[in-house]
């Protein structure tokens, strides 16, 4: 059995050290310097990967795996797949509870807990932003979120020159480095679309 920690910030120039700090003790540190949008991570794939039946994984707090429960519950159910637990080090310590499979369930139960209080928090922080820019469009003060990419933009122009010969959302990703569904969302707002071939 082994403690293995994960670490994460949502950006590169944020420091992990604060999180290594509370992990001390840990036999092994997975990091990643990505947003828990997603759950497709390097660090966090290494991690899970890594544990085996028994190990520990040894978080600062529940968030750092996900942001939402979808993101949370699939996570979770990777590590309690290969029969490792998750010890969330601002949650309650079960430490002193000797039965491994009461531990285990009252482990899940808060974890649980969490994630309710956690994405119903989430919901509240974007209705409040929800309500707060239609505030400001009454008022004339919203802006709308500032443009990655103008039309004549020449890593937009090219992604753009890629898929009308051919290539998918996708391939102009990988190609381009525009996400797809951003990539999707520029084509849409200046009517780029391939024209459909019809079968004679």
């Amino acid at each position: 059995m082994s403690r293995i920690g994960y670490v994460r910030v949502s950006s590169s120039d944020q420091n992990l050290d604060r999180q290594v700090e509370n992990l001390k003790g840990v036999f092994k540190v997975f990091s990643d310097k990505l947003s828990g949008k997603s759950t497709d991570r390097p660090g966090l794939k290494a991690l899970l990967s890594f544990i085996r039946e028994g190990d520990i994984v040894v978080v600062s707090e529940l968030d750092r795996l996900g942001r939402n429960n979808k993101e949370l519950t699939e996570v979770m159910s990777i590590i309690q797949s290969k029969g490792a637990t998750i010890e969330i080090l601002s949650l309650p310590s079960l430490s002193g509870i000797e039965d491994e499979n009461l531990r285990r369930l009252l482990n899940n139960l808060i974890i649980e807990l969490y994630k309710y209080q956690a994405e119903a928090e989430r919901i509240k922080i974007l209705e409040r932003q929800r309500e707060g820019i239609e505030i400001a469009k009454r008022k004339g003060r919203y802006k709308g979120r500032k443009l990655l990419f103008h039309k004549n933009d020449p890593q937009l122009q090219h992604a753009f020159k890629l898929f009308f010969e051919g290539h998918s959302d996708r391939e102009v990703e990988q190609l381009v480095g525009i996400n797809s569904r951003t990539f999707r969302r520029y084509r849409e707002k200046y009517g780029i679309f391939r024209e459909k071939k019809i079968d004679c």
